[in-house]
């Protein structure tokens, strides 16, 4: 146990988490809704610091990154627990069991041998990912100090339902995200994930404007979040508040978890809602979980040269030289 940062205590024991924007106040002896951040006695404390229940080494495209060191390896690691109820979450079993554990599961493996087991493996990024970092943030933080001081780069794969306190805490030290914006309605963030949309989006802003390189990821699930309307609300932010710059990565959803019932979705919306984000002025955007698909590739918004050529997580051809495009010259956005 650590005891947790970015908390206030309260009158009869209890604290107030300040780490997301669920706020939880919590009672003595009782968690918060992540399930990994406990009051005893008044002091809230961390149960997942160190206690790894995934890591593994990734291609950095898996996160995915595709506009932020490609072809690297990235150092990935997750504890149990998760502040999202997603219906259709991929990693289900380390991220909503964790309030049924009386003692976290997971591998002891400190900051210090992340970052050395990083280092030993050439892993250029340490990827906090699979469940939701910000719920292990002690550990995510203390691993990035030392992450830093060996060049290695943080990376943080979450679902942007942080506090403006935390990312302020953590700017110096989180060099790129990975946000799932995953739908533009309230009433998809309250009824499939048990939480809000506005506070991701304010999330995004904030990123931007502290200097963290974001790319956003929506998996389109079909009934749920499919309209081509909704496609273009979320394009349309991402080109007005976040920067034409920005990747977006549009990907496929496949039955799972409890939304086993609808069906895989369709190519051709893929397809439809990338034509959306091209359209709107988006330079980059991605076509997700359609292996061989030419939505994977990198492509020059200025001349349409094919610039990094991808199978999966796999870069066959990388075109870019000194951040440019080899046919018309441009600069090409990102860490290239």
């Amino acid at each position: 146990m650590k005891e947790a940062m970015l908390y206030k205590k309260l009158e009869d024991n209890k604290v107030k988490c300040g780490l997301c924007s669920h706020g939880c106040t919590i009672m003595d002896g009782k968690r918060g809704i992540c399930g990994v951040r406990e009051n005893r006695e008044g002091t809230l404390y961390s149960l997942v610091y160190g206690k790894a229940i995934a890591a593994h080494i990734d291609p950095i495209e898996k996160k995915p990154f595709f506009n932020y060191l490609p072809g690297t390896m990235s150092f990935s690691i997750a504890t149990a627990g998760c502040n999202f109820r997603c219906k259709f979450c991929q990693n289900w079993q380390i991220s909503q069991k964790a309030n049924s554990y009386k003692e976290m599961p997971g591998e002891n493996l400190p900051p210090k041998d992340v970052v050395r087991l990083a280092r030993e493996n050439r892993c250029e990024s340490i990827a906090y990912t699979y469940t939701e970092p910000t719920i292990f943030f002690e550990y995510a933080y203390d691993t990035a100090i030392l992450a830093k001081k060996e060049d290695i780069v943080n990376l943080y794969v979450t679902n942007g339902f942080m506090t403006e306190g935390m990312l302020k805490t953590y700017k110096n030290y989180l060099d790129a995200a990975n946000v799932d914006l995953k739908a533009f309605t309230d009433k998809f963030y309250r009824k499939i994930c048990g939480a809000r949309l506005e506070p991701v989006l304010n999330s995004l802003r904030l990123m931007k404007k502290l200097g963290i390189w974001v790319e956003v990821t929506t998996l389109v699930i079909p009934t749920l979040n499919d309209s081509m309307d909704e496609l273009r609300q979320i394009a349309e932010f991402i080109k007005n508040e976040l920067g034409e710059e920005t990747p977006w990565h549009i990907s496929r959803f496949y039955p799972h978890y409890k939304l086993r019932n609808l069906p895989q979705t369709d190519i051709e919306t893929i397809h439809k809602a990338r034509e959306i984000g091209l359209d709107t002025g988006l330079r980059y955007v991605y076509a997700g979980n359609l292996p061989g698909d030419f939505g994977e590739n990198t492509y020059c918004y200025n001349c349409n040269e094919l610039l990094i050529k991808r199978y999966a997580f796999t870069i066959y051809e990388n075109r870019i030289k000194d951040s440019k495009c080899p046919n018309c010259g441009v600069k090409i956005d990102g860490r290239l």
